[in-house]
């Protein structure tokens, strides 16, 4: 192990690549204390300098977290999410990993659209949006906060309710809109006040920001939402078909 250390890539990322691996491989379980820096340093043959860069980069990816005065400790494993088609809802994607899912509604209100959102949206500027704020819970740990804008006049009355689960099946439901497709995009975002308030974290923590755009059959675009992502929890497949 030594020895292959001293090659390819800095000692820092040999150093933390073989933890993690030492995770995956069920060796560190979640929850479970790591052991010392020092002892880490005997273990892989390097300096405390580079075990101290391995360990907070593994903080930062959420694959470790420190309790002060206790030691750095295996994180709980992380939520996977598919990214690719999938008729599967967040509901059964966690629930198939044996996880606990909950959605809580923050708020549901109407506001004017603005050029932003009258651009994004095809609407006239003015027109009323829809504005669903809700939280994606994981066995009680906030995972995702996401901000949903509807036009007004394809979802009047929108049940807030419902909005407890499945957004586009209640589309579907309350007003025979069905999605047909989306466009995601994915990117590194650091917790601002907000976000870090919303998902129990600290200011500048990593998350991954998702913008999506859903449209109908007849190209119609039905919803345009902004979905920040815990970067401690979240885990992303993405899976492509080459037929």
């Amino acid at each position: 192990m030594i020895e292959e250390l001293r090659d390819g890539n800095a000692l820092h990322l040999q150093v933390k690549d073989a933890i993690v691996q030492l995770i995956k491989d069920g060796e560190y379980e979640p929850n479970s204390q790591l052991p010392t820096e020092a002892e880490f340093c005997d273990k892989y043959g390097v300096s405390r300098t580079t075990v101290r860069t391995a360990l907070q980069q593994l903080v930062t990816e959420g694959y470790v977290y420190r309790k002060r005065g206790s030691g750095t400790f295996v994180s709980a494993n992380k939520v996977k999410q598919v990214l690719t088609t999938t008729v599967e809802r967040f509901t059964d994607q966690i629930t198939m990993q044996g996880k606990k899912p909950l959605i809580k509604v923050l708020g549901l209100n109407v506001i004017p659209a603005d050029d932003f959102l009258s651009e994004l949206l095809k609407i006239s500027e003015g027109e009323p949006v829809n504005v669903l704020e809700r939280i994606r819970y994981v066995n009680d740990e906030p995972l995702q906060f996401e901000v949903a804008y509807l036009p007004w006049y394809q979802t009047p009355g929108l049940n807030k309710k419902e909005c407890e689960k499945s957004l586009y099946e209640l589309l579907n439901l309350q007003f025979g809109l069905k999605v047909s497709k989306t466009i995601e995009s994915l990117e590194l975002f650091s917790a601002d006040e907000t976000t870090a308030d919303k998902l129990q974290i600290n200011v500048g923590d990593p998350c991954f920001a998702l913008d999506t755009l859903a449209y109908l059959s007849d190209g119609a675009i039905i919803e345009y939402s902004k979905t920040i992502f815990r970067g401690d929890m979240a885990h992303f497949v993405i899976e492509r078909n080459y037929e």
